[in-house]
């Protein structure tokens, strides 16, 4: 009963996250718009991505018991640049919203994640991701955590190619 209660917690505190972030942006857009002159007609909504899987086919682990901790990161990866080896103890997902990003695993699993794409990163299992394109990936990712858990653990003993 106390899971379910969580679990319902969560969800709940993920929508509003959710609602806060696409509030910002559609008021931005308006004010845009209208500052340009341009009427806005409606809201349009694209799901981008319902799942209980990542990017690599794996189950998602069943939510943490105890007090969540939800976290929003904007990462942005330089052309060219790498990110180490790592893993994630908490589940997490995000949108790129600039660029493209390869995430790679350490058993040569590959997933390209495009502009526009949302992606639902793997979890307890070793990866990295690199910027392989000619300007910077900018990736917003959200964390279903907890307090004092880490967003990703580090493997600097495995060195990047």
């Amino acid at each position: 009963m106390m899971r379910k209660y969580l679990y319902c917690k969560l969800l709940m505190m993920t929508m509003m996250i959710a609602v806060m972030v696409v509030s910002a942006t559609l008021t931005s857009c308006v004010k845009s718009n209208l500052a340009n002159g341009n009427a806005v007609t409606k809201v349009e909504t694209k799901e981008l991505i319902r799942t209980s899987q990542s990017w690599d086919g794996v189950e998602l682990p069943d939510y943490f018991q105890g007090r969540p901790e939800l976290v929003a990161m904007k990462y942005v990866f330089p052309a060219g640049q790498k990110l180490g080896w790592h893993h994630h103890v908490a589940m997490n997902y995000g949108v790129l919203v600039e660029g493209e990003l390869t995430i790679i695993g350490l058993d040569g699993k590959t997933k390209v994640v495009h502009e526009g794409e949302a992606v639902v990163e793997m979890v307890g299992t070793v990866h990295h991701g690199e910027n392989r394109g000619t300007k910077p990936a900018v990736l917003y990712m959200f964390y279903l955590s907890q307090k004092d858990l880490p967003l990703a653990v580090q493997h600097p003993e495995i060195p990047l190619e």
